[in-house]
């Protein structure tokens, strides 16, 4: 039913909106009435239109006859060849009008050559197809048995969905000897019953009462529905509470949330005790305001159980009872008026549409469309334009809330051969809320425009190790011109002055779509980027065409793991550090350099302690790599440690590498302050191997580290040949490709060349990567960065 009363509501606006169209293009035509009984089956014969509207049958092929209402809803349903209207499906009144009378449905019928609108309008009629229901079934009255005779007592009244005769007539009690039931006129038009007591009640001689309650309708033949009373007789309470306003008036908008407090209603009992004890109700409540409103018994406040809808209500009558304990009861009446708010956006109904006009034509009507808004007020106040003023297009409106767009001036397509009107409905609320319709107007025209890309330049990116034929991106152009002029095919070009070699192994195109596809596994690290050109060519006579440049770029995956450079794992001979047993915490003692072949933050490193044999000793810099001792050597630690160290690179997943580290603890070794002669003598009586041990650590350390430099010195400082560092020869001979061989599960492997250089600053030797390549890549374009560069610094100042 409530979907009844909102599609009513919503089609009774829109519909007039079409009844005020058909007035003034057709002009004074008389409006078409018919009429149906509701529940009739489908297929049910309504009128001949080409007779009501005087029409041959070859006037209806001729002008093109259709019946038009809202939403599209076919519900009637006309023959085109003998003007036949029928009723295309059963109606109940009850779903489409709710409560309303009488109830109609408006329609239209359009004759599109030449354009003329007629308004129709059918009523359905109601049938007496429900019976009167009591939304309790049985009631409780509890009646004080000092009543006295005359004594009235509202009755919880009937609902029948049906309207006029076919509503509740009348109420009728069963047979008693206390009792009448009279029937009430209430200020809403319905009919509700009232108990009368005819003889006063004696509790002792009869406690309760139980009687039949029936509700008939004036229907033919007449329905009826019962409900129980029930009468509790009560000992004497003689005062009932009384309200301290019989009348409640409130104003809530409708955009009150759920729980909002809508007024708090007070009554008094001027009994004690527990005569004097109120519960609050809501009396008489239909299902509406059962649903949308709830009161607390105690405190009499009334709150919000649903979200109020202006458009469907506009204003509840709630009628509140206050009983005590016993047989007395008082009543209030509140009345809740629904503020509207500008909840609603305009709506745009289009008629009639035009998408196709030839160009030098004038005053040529595009569209005809109405406009509404289910608000109310200043909200449903509705303003028309184009957005565009400039477009050679004007609206008229020869009644309010209907438009025709027309054009203002002959159209040229080689001007413009397209034209998008957007019209904006905006209405007068608070804030202002608009809809927007868009009509795509084409004006036709011969091949004279050639295909234009959307993009001069495209670029694209595919990440490595893609799988075959991998959707990689899009081109696409656009023609001006229409029909067959506008359809295109792309194709592949090579560039024409530096050609890609096996363009066609790389890439396709679909001839359609203009969908790029890589047709094999890219790796970044052998070709980073490569770019050709795309045409585009019409179906034209001659065909036209265009071009664009299309760049495709490889996007690193994380296929490399880390290389550990420095300190060089060789199995046969560990590489040991020596800690001096006198360094303090943060005392730097080597460096882990590692270097990534992949780029971006798949190359970023950070290093993680996994495991020492001394924990607590020893931590690891994450983005650094160095190794400082977290706390000072004690006489206790083992003189010699082993570190495990974690390098993880930034990918996803992450890749890694680990290196072992041998610590050997010493006592003298490059300590900051030299113990006195006596502590060395003391020393040296207490562990005579102490001082050969020292020297002939230090002796090997030193010339293992002179080696070393001088080892590097000669092999990467005289291939700094493309190095940008003063004071470094050009590097003769070819350097080992095996230097670095990074490879992974899945990837293809390649080899890795660094140009190194050795420079010299205050004595410090440094290391500088300067370049990495690779034979398998192509080279560089020019102003491309080079990724992979690197500068590390270990314990013994490289960097």
């Amino acid at each position: 039913m409530e979907t009844g009363r909102k599609l009513f509501g919503t089609q009774r606006q829109v519909l007039f909106s079409f009844f005020l169209l058909g007035l003034v293009l057709v002009g004074a035509v008389e409006l078409k009435r018919y009429s149906v009984v509701e529940e009739m089956e489908g297929n049910t014969f309504l009128t001949n239109l080409a007779k009501d509207l005087g029409l041959s049958q070859g006037d209806l092929s001729r002008r093109g006859i259709r019946v038009i209402s809202k939403g599209n809803k076919l519900r009637l349903q006309l023959h085109q060849e003998t003007g036949e209207l029928f009723v295309n499906e059963k109606l109940d009144r009850e779903e489409l009008c709710g409560h309303a009378e009488p109830c109609m449905l408006y329609f239209q019928v359009l004759l599109e050559s030449p354009l003329e609108f007629f308004q129709a309008e059918l009523q359905v009629i109601d049938i007496n197809d429900h019976s009167p229901q009591f939304l309790d079934r049985e009631m409780l009255l509890t009646i004080s048995e000092s009543s006295a005779p005359g004594t009235t007592f509202p009755l919880k009244k009937a609902q029948d969905m049906d309207v006029g005769p076919n509503n509740i007539e009348n109420y009728v009690l069963s047979p008693n000897s206390y009792f009448q039931v009279l029937t009430r006129k209430g200020s809403d038009g319905g009919k509700y019953p009232e108990l009368v007591q005819d003889k006063a009640l004696d509790r002792e001689e009869e406690a309760e009462l139980r009687l039949t309650l029936i509700a008939q309708d004036g229907g033919s033949p007449p329905r009826s529905g019962t409900a129980q009373v029930h009468i509790e007789v009560v000992d004497t309470n003689d005062n009932a509470p009384e309200f301290e306003q019989p009348l409640y008036r409130v104003q809530i908008p409708e955009d009150s949330p759920i729980g909002f407090l809508v007024v708090m209603v007070s009554a008094i009992d001027i009994d004690i005790g527990i005569n004097a004890e109120i519960s609050y109700s809501l009396f008489q409540a239909s299902e509406d305001i059962s649903k949308t409103f709830e009161i607390n018994p105690m405190t009499g406040e009334i709150r919000l159980m649903d979200q109020l809808d202006f458009e469907r209500i506009q204003s509840y009558e709630v009628n509140v009872e206050a009983k005590d304990t016993g047989s007395f009861a008082g009543k209030c009446t509140v009345l809740i008026q629904v503020l509207d708010v500008n909840d609603h956006a305009p709506e745009l109904t289009m008629s009639a549409l035009t998408t196709s006009i030839p160009e030098n034509s004038h005053e040529i009507v595009v569209a005809v469309f109405s406009v509404s808004d289910l608000d109310s007020g200043e909200n449903g106040k509705i303003n028309c334009f184009i957005q565009d003023e400039h477009l050679p297009f004007l609206l008229k409106s020869p009644v309010e809330n209907f438009y025709t767009l027309l054009t203002e001036s002959p159209l040229d397509r080689e001007t413009t051969a397209e034209y998008n009107i957007t019209i904006t409905v905006t209405d007068l609320g608070t804030p202002r809320l608009k809809t927007q319709h868009t009509i795509t107007v084409l004006v036709s025209d011969v091949n004279d425009n050639a295909p234009t890309f959307t993009q001069s330049s495209y670029t694209l990116s595919v990440p490595e190790n893609n799988s075959p034929a991998l959707h990689i991106g899009s081109v696409s152009a656009t023609d001006s011109d229409s029909g067959t002029n506008a359809q295109l095919t792309y194709s592949l070009l090579p560039p024409p002055h530096d050609p890609l070699p096996g363009l066609a192994s790389l890439v396709s195109i679909n001839a359609d779509t203009g969908q790029l596809f890589a047709l094999r596994a890219l790796d970044y690290e052998a070709l980073r980027a490569f770019e050709f050109r795309v045409r585009a060519t019409d179906r034209g006579a001659p065909p036209l065409s265009g071009q664009a440049r299309v760049r495709v770029r490889v996007l690193d995956a994380n296929d490399n793991a880390p290389f550990v450079l420095h300190p060089l794992q060789n199995a046969s001979a560990p590489c040991t550090e020596l800690l001096p047993r006198a360094a303090q915490p943060g005392y730097l003692l080597t460096k882990v350099v590692a270097v990534d072949a992949d780029a971006g933050q798949n190359a970023w490193l950070s290093f993680q302690l996994l495991q020492a044999s001394e924990p607590g000793l020893f931590s690891v810099w994450a983005h650094s790599g160095e190794v400082r001792t977290a706390r000072p050597p004690g006489e206790r630690d083992a003189p010699r440690q082993r570190l495990l160290v974690l390098v993880r690179d930034n990918g996803q997943p992450p890749l890694s590498a680990s290196v072992t580290l041998h610590v050997l603890l010493v006592d003298g070794f490059s300590q900051p302050h030299l113990p006195g002669p006596e502590a060395a003598a003391e020393r040296a009586q207490a562990d005579p191997l102490t001082g050969p041990l020292v020297v002939a650590l230090a002796s090997v350390s030193s010339l293992f580290l002179c080696w070393l430099l001088l080892f590097v010195a000669l092999r990467l400082c005289g291939r700094s040949g493309r190095a940008a560092l003063p004071g470094c020869p050009a590097p003769e001979g070819p350097f080992p490709g095996q230097l670095l061989d990074v490879s992974g599960a899945g990837t293809l492997a390649h080899s890795y060349q660094y140009e190194v250089c050795l420079t010299g600053d205050s004595g410090t030797g440094e290391f500088k990567f300067l370049k990495p390549f690779s034979p398998n890549l192509p080279p560089q374009s020019a102003g491309e960065e080079t990724e992979g560069n690197v500068a590390v610094r270990n314990s013994f100042g490289f960097q």
